[in-house]
């Protein structure tokens, strides 16, 4: 076991797993979110179902616990690397042909991620599960007192705002990049690929990435339209 955690090898693969759970739960959350358009009752209940349960709790700790891990190993792969490189480290380097932009760039795509990952968990999972785990009923929400399982509140509240769809739309795209390149080769490190399908996944990664992107983009502008031509509905 202890290559799987000492070695670059070990340290991948443990990426690699992490990064495929990740995106089985960015599937789930499009999904969902995706719900809110079609019905805000139906989003409701899945944001009640989702609440202040102990299976809830468990399962908001294993995905913390697998994005820490998924950013931890890939600083420290990072940090690796550029020793590795040791005096090049900070030499202007031109991209090598048939290299992906996003490959050469994916620490930085994986910061700008987490970055609007905090802005998204302090502005629904903190005032949603978190307030409800420390026993109040209400939050505040732009001066209106609301229930943390209207979740169809904290969405139409969030999305009138601007600079809050710009900030989101900029995640999108960095989220595209990351998982265009991020899912493809997760796969090929686990060992899932040969000639013939490497290509193949390249291609369902970057449908996958922008079916999942298109789907979070839908519901922000969505709903931000609506409020532009609606305010008060």
């Amino acid at each position: 076991m202890s290559w799987l955690l000492k070695s670059s090898i070990g340290k991948k693969l443990i990426m690699s797993i992490t990064g495929i759970a990740l995106v089985f739960f960015l599937i789930f959350h499009a999904a969902m979110n995706f719900t809110a358009v079609i019905s805000e009752d139906a989003y409701n209940t899945i944001c009640a179902l989702l609440g202040a349960n102990w299976y809830a709790v468990i399962a908001t700790g294993a995905l913390g616990a697998l994005v820490a891990l998924h950013f931890i190993y890939a600083i420290v792969l990072t940090l690796q690397n550029r020793k590795a490189r040791g005096g090049d480290a900070y030499a202007v380097s031109v991209r090598p042909k048939n290299v992906e932009w996003a490959s050469q760039n994916m620490f930085v795509l994986g910061i700008i991620v987490i970055g609007f990952m905090i802005l998204h968990f302090s502005q629904f999972w903190y005032k949603m599960m978190f307030t409800e785990l420390v026993g109040h009923h209400e939050v505040s929400l732009g001066g209106t007192m609301v229930s943390p399982q209207d979740g169809a509140a904290f969405v139409k509240y969030y999305f009138s705002q601007t600079w809050v769809v710009v900030a989101y739309l900029v995640w999108y795209v960095a989220l595209w990049f990351h998982l265009s390149h991020g899912f493809w080769s997760a796969i090929h490190t686990i060992g899932w690929n040969n000639t013939l399908w490497m290509n193949r996944w390249k291609v369902i990664s970057q449908v996958l990435a922008t079916i999942l992107c298109l789907m979070f983009a839908f519901v922000t502008i969505y709903f931000y339209a609506r409020h532009m031509l609606c305010p008060f509905a």
